[in-house]
């Protein structure tokens, strides 16, 4: 697919080299809006994010086919007239989440990519449970106005949905983002938890004086003591949950701790973790495109970088046209991640944005860069690592690594020789010098990615 990209980006990059010595900032832009694709010739079956947005374009609820029980027609037309009302910009996607879906299970992942399709600034969004608990959750764009995230959380709690269903759930959800004081109504659903008063089941404390054992109780003695150590186990449990629950939801991008200006969407990220070979070969060609498109819109005058930028953007081309596994997409982001940076305007002595987690790439942005000694090694190596990886060497812990094959065994792909691969010989960037004539585009340019291949 991306031969015909890597030629154009091949020959774009040789002309832009020319227009700047003439100074011809018009012609360039020019130039570039042409050589450079978009999102949108890229031809394929949609992915189900996409067809839950094209759907939800057509109407403002969609219902999976296993929840039609739950909410029948007849009820999300309901719905859609309950939203109509308010005049919000609410939609509703109810689908099962589960642990290993394209998703990860997680709620917010699943709102994000569904955010990322509809490309609507302004949008609300009620979806179902996920893998951490059946209730539903909100998500608001671009702030939030209507407080929906804390306006969704409080259904979860209320007395009166204690039984009820799905739809009922939803519509009350739809009530109180319309109400706009989601956050006042989340506090008082959940006021009563920890002070011993009646609850459902979420937790609460019991009252002191109802744990005494009168003496006249048929339980033996021994007893108090298993069933306060079992009421507090459960307590904190409950709690635990509703710590997470209270502190998921904010929707958004994965944060760049450095200060890079971007962030990969998190359908990357849930790609990675699930091992979908498939799902992130998609997600990393829709990331060298929009690479691609971000250069040719750059201004030249304020982008002292944009070479590099597009350096970066036909070396990720290249590298995607062969890539064989997770860790020649990881190349691929890191390239993207590279070319990002270049877009920026000049940092005025600011450090530069740390590259992707040494140990992982597919674990985002390192948040800072470390000591680390490899296995059988006196050295020790100072790479950028993600907070997990940084906490796992700081405490002696084996970091979580991305691995390849070499020789018919799977191993940490920076244990293969580095003639044999750019990745290990840079690791992903952590071991460059972060120049122009060090970077990652630099060395694919030059072929150490091809000689690597053999």
């Amino acid at each position: 697919m991306f031969s015909d990209l890597k030629r154009r980006a091949t020959a774009a990059a040789a002309a832009l080299a020319a227009l700047l010595a003439l100074a011809a900032p018009l012609a360039l832009a020019a130039l570039l809006a042409t050589a450079v694709p978009s999102a949108a010739q890229v031809t394929g079956a949609p992915s189900p994010g996409q067809k839950i947005a094209d759907a939800l374009r057509e109407s403002p609820v969609y219902v999976d086919a296993s929840y039609a029980d739950s909410v029948p027609p007849a009820r999300q037309k309901q719905l859609v007239r309950q939203i109509e009302k308010t005049g919000l910009p609410i939609k509703v996607a109810l689908v099962p989440l589960v642990q290993g879906d394209a998703y990860e299970g997680e709620s917010d992942v699943f709102a994000e990519v569904v955010h990322d399709h509809l490309d609507q600034r302004e949008l609300i969004l009620v979806t179902g449970g996920d893998k951490w608990s059946g209730d539903l959750n909100g998500f608001e764009w671009p702030d939030e106005k209507q407080q929906a995230r804390d306006a969704v959380g409080a259904v979860g709690f209320l007395d009166e949905m204690k039984d009820a269903g799905l739809a009922e759930q939803t519509a009350k959800a739809i009530e109180l983002i319309a109400r706009g004081d989601g956050t006042k109504a989340y506090e008082k659903a959940t006021e009563h938890l920890g002070d011993g008063s009646s609850g459902k089941g979420n937790g609460s404390l019991p009252r002191p004086d109802t744990a005494e054992q009168s003496n006249d109780s048929p339980w033996p003695a021994w007893l108090l003591p298993v069933a306060v150590a079992v009421a507090l186990a459960l307590a904190a449990a409950g709690l635990v949950l509703f710590v997470r629950r209270r502190g998921r939801g904010r929707s958004g991008r994965h944060p760049s701790a450095t200060g890079a200006p971007f962030a990969f969407p998190r359908a990357v990220f849930a790609a990675a973790r699930t091992a979908d070979e498939a799902a992130l070969r998609r997600q990393t060609e829709a990331e060298v495109l929009a690479l691609g498109e971000a250069s040719a819109e750059a201004p030249p005058s304020t982008t002292p970088h944009l070479q590099r930028a597009l350096d970066a953007y036909a070396a990720a081309g290249a590298v995607l046209d062969s890539a064989r596994g997770l860790p020649d997409l990881a190349g691929v982001l890191s390239l993207v991640a590279e070319g990002r940076d270049a877009l920026a305007p000049d940092r005025d002595g600011t450090p530069a944005p740390l590259p992707l987690c040494f140990f992982n790439p597919l674990h985002g942005r390192a948040d800072a860069r470390i000591r680390w000694r490899p296995l059988g090694r006196r050295d020790q190596l100072r790479v950028a690592a993600c907070g997990d990886c940084g906490s796992a060497v700081r405490t002696r812990r084996a970091p979580e690594v991305l691995t390849a094959d070499f020789e018919g065994r799977r191993v940490p792909y920076f244990e293969i020789p580095a003639d044999q691969s750019v990745w290990a010989a840079t690791g992903y960037g952590s071991l460059l010098r972060d120049t122009e004539d060090d970077g990652l585009a630099a060395r694919v340019g030059r072929g150490d990615f091809s000689r690597g291949r053999g």
